[in-house]
């Protein structure tokens, strides 16, 4: 059921046309897309960077030795070292029968323990 509307006197603007008010809605309705495009956020890179760098016990040590050895010679290095740690944890965890769950709880603690040491600043 549509309700007519006349518009009049209106200087300029509709004069004395009529139209219907439920008509002109659904015509509007049809003209509107359904969805609306959004562009996505702008993320910033994330950044691999160690929270405690320059923090700890042994950090100016490591700082010094990176800057002596060079970048990628200095991360080669910590590579082995870290690798070489890991299976040495391995190693103990099969001598005393811990699971692979319990391996990697203390592969995690190990790693948490050289970024409070400064082992990986």
């Amino acid at each position: 059921m549509a309700t007519s509307i006349s518009a009049t006197g209106f200087k300029g603007g509709f004069g004395t046309s009529s139209f219907k008010v439920g008509e002109d809605y659904s015509m509007l309705a049809k003209s509107v897309p359904n969805h609306v495009r959004v562009a996505k956020p702008v993320r910033m890179a994330p950044m691999m960077k160690n929270v405690n760098e320059g923090k700890g016990l042994f950090a100016p040590l490591v700082v010094v030795t990176r800057n002596i050895v060079g970048k990628k010679r200095f991360n080669q290095l910590r590579g082995k070292a870290i690798a070489l740690h890991s299976q040495v944890i391995t190693e103990f965890c099969k001598s005393i029968g811990a699971d692979s769950k319990q391996r990697q709880g203390l592969i995690r603690l190990a790693k948490k323990n050289g970024e409070r040491l400064g082992f990986l600043a």
